[in-house]
């Protein structure tokens, strides 16, 4: 049996899911609300930058990019599984946001506030909040904040502190944390609801299906090409060991494709003697 996922399987927190329905600017302005506890009069989506229209894209990622109309960018990104240094990807998207800004042309003071927001399905400080929020704040006296506009949001579906934040951002969270057979019932909040929609929406719409499948297909050759990049480093190393290696040597086994290849290659760097014993048997 095929253990290739169904767009029909999917809920919020699935990457995919998640860009499909954020890239309705309403919906996007609506969790941004929600998160920040301000109000924003439209929000505009950077529709460029998502796989779902780029499919050429190298490295998948699929953040949602907005701005707002101060000119305050967002990156939101639904995080399902806890992966190592969050803290760093907060740090390097916000370099990324401001990087872009400054190609354009534009001087350092005319940087825009920007806010790095991730969903994740697990609770990245254990501190059993559902929302925490960094800046920089000065050590020797923490009432003085370093306003270079930059924030960073962690919200978390593993929170307990329900007396401290909205209701409406914990309902939210709890529709994030659902299964799928949890995720459709009825969670008492509008913005809920209209995000059931549109979860339904994507569903049934057969161009979504094929962006979907285009979508795991991506990820799959992706995986495979780590993969192959990690086993050809590994042979390197080991075959560096034992003498010094040619650029030609080098550059084919970098440029192999293949694990299978690789890994006999790996098995083989491990036990031959010498570059020229690992030459004459690969």
């Amino acid at each position: 049996m095929s253990g290739r996922k169904r767009l029909q399987d999917l809920t919020i927190k699935n990457n995919f899911m998640f860009g499909a329905v954020m890239c309705d600017e309403s919906n996007c302005k609506g969790l941004l609300e929600r998160v920040l506890q301000i109000s924003i009069a439209r929000v505009e989506i950077s529709k460029e930058k998502s796989i779902l229209y780029h499919p050429e894209y190298k490295g998948v990622r699929l953040d949602v990019y907005a701005e707002d109309e101060n000119g305050t960018h967002y990156d939101i990104e639904m995080q399902a599984l806890q992966k190592p240094a969050i803290e760093k990807r907060s740090r390097y998207y916000h370099s990324q946001m401001d990087m872009e800004f400054l190609l354009s042309g534009e001087e350092y003071d005319k940087l825009p506030n920007s806010y790095v927001i991730f969903i994740c399905d697990f609770d990245p400080f254990g501190e059993k909040k559902y929302c925490y929020t960094f800046e920089n704040v000065c050590l020797e006296d923490k009432e003085l904040i370093l306003k270079d506009g930059c924030k960073s949001i962690f919200l978390s579906t593993k929170g307990e502190n329900d007396e401290e934040v909205s209701t409406a951002l914990v309902k939210f969270l709890k529709f994030v944390k659902a299964d799928l057979s949890e995720s459709t019932q009825d969670f008492g909040d509008e913005f809920v609801e209209r995000l059931q929609k549109s979860v339904k929406h994507v569903k049934e719409n057969r161009e979504m299906g094929e962006r979907f499948m285009l979508f795991e297909e991506l990820l799959k050759d992706e995986r495979a090409e780590g993969r192959a990049e990690g086993l050809a480093s590994a042979v390197v190393s080991l075959l560096k060991i034992k003498g010094e290696i040619s650029d030609d040597l080098q550059d084919r086994i970098m440029n192999e494709n293949d694990s299978e290849m690789l890994e006999s290659w790996l098995k083989l760097a491990a036990k031959a003697e010498s570059i020229d014993q690992f030459l004459e048997q690969m």
